[in-house]
């Protein structure tokens, strides 16, 4: 197989890109309330450190960068020496940070500072960093190998591969029920204080078996080998679960900590994993038929015929600062909402290709 960097960057250019995105999304949101404030940038930039300076900010910035620092570094690697690589991509991030702090001087809601921007660009430099450290490793080259030889390649591919890593991200809100795209609405009233027994709904089993379906019948699409499409989803599945309890653990009271896993998931989960093995066995046409079929029906589903609260409405069950979490669970939601869609429009593209 070529090894042409034109051929291994379309991943990774499209995961750099949403994440570029995302970082547009929690700088900016809820884009509303544009005016001038009579504040230059060059005030803020030469301002005190310590006047806007807290370690708690810092830590979360510079976590919130890194991960840009490290997809930047990855797209450019191919293309540039090391150095020259981790030069450009600090100069991106923190370009794209001071971006974000002039655009949020014309935010009422939002502070723009020095030390974010400190933050921001020392998360780039790490980012960039780890990943020249991980490209070095010899397991990382078993992994691009592995990746190589079990998914196919080319722009319509990676961009399968950048969804399903977006159905990830959406999937690890701890405030999500379990593959539910719609926010936890039956909670316990005060702590330790039992919610009222509710009857089984089997609308929520449904969206959760095609939620489930829907990245299972795009791994059949991806995959040189369908045969290994439920392994993988599972896998997936499993460290899915993982990392879900975890962040729910760090983020959310005590008394919420397992309030996403409910009967609805549990049986949702087992339909739509005996859908994906019966899926298997379908000739392409029908596959990518069946997998619009699901979309479409997740999406009416979702949006016209179950309930559906606002991402305020489980803000009290974290207890972390509002801010962040009322961004984070708005961007869970926002992706939530689009994946179908993006998802709808690749089946569109894959179905053109075929028919070429």
């Amino acid at each position: 197989m070529s090894d042409h960097p034109s051929h291994r960057t379309h991943l990774r250019r499209y995961l750099a890109g949403g994440y570029a995105l995302f970082i547009v999304y929690a700088s900016l949101a809820p884009f509303t309330g544009w005016q001038e404030q009579g504040v230059s940038l060059l005030e803020v930039m030469t301002a005190p450190l310590a006047q806007t300076f807290t370690w708690f900010d810092f830590v979360i910035n510079l976590l919130a960068y890194l991960p840009f620092g490290f997809l930047l570094q990855m797209l450019l690697r191919p293309h540039l020496p090391p150095r020259s690589g981790l030069v450009l991509a600090l100069l991106l991030g923190c370009g794209m940070s001071l971006l974000m702090e002039y655009a949020q001087l014309y935010l009422p809601s939002r502070v723009s500072s020095n030390s974010d921007l400190l933050s921001n660009s020392m998360g780039v430099l790490l980012g960039a960093l780890l990943a020249l450290r991980v490209e070095a490793q010899a397991w990382f080259a078993r992994l691009r190998r592995w990746y190589d030889g079990r998914f196919r390649r080319g722009g319509s591919s990676d961009f399968g591969a950048a969804l399903l890593a977006m159905w990830v991200f959406v999937q690890l809100n701890p405030s999500l029920p379990m593959l539910g795209s719609v926010f936890i609405s039956q909670m316990a009233p005060t702590p330790f204080e039992a919610a009222q027994a509710q009857p089984f709904n089997w609308l929520e089993a449904l969206a959760v078996a095609l939620n489930l379906l829907m990245p299972g019948v795009l791994l059949l699409i991806l995959l040189r080998q369908p045969r290994h499409a439920l392994n993988l989803l599972v896998l997936a599945l499993a460290l899915v679960t993982l990392a879900k309890f975890v962040i729910a653990a760090v983020l959310l009271k005590s008394w919420a900590l397992l309030l996403w896993v409910n009967s609805e998931s549990m049986l949702g989960v087992l339909a739509g994993l005996i859908l994906l093995a019966v899926a298997r066995y379908l000739r392409p046409g029908w596959l990518l038929g069946m997998a619009m079929l699901a979309v479409l029906a997740y999406i009416a589903l979702a949006h016209w015929v179950m309930d559906s609260n606002m991402p305020a409405g489980t803000l009290r069950l974290f207890h972390w600062h509002y801010g962040h979490m009322l961004h984070y669970n708005g961007l869970s939601q926002l992706l939530a909402l689009l994946f179908p869609l993006l998802l709808l429009g690749y089946l569109v593209w894959v179905m053109r290709q075929k028919r070429r």
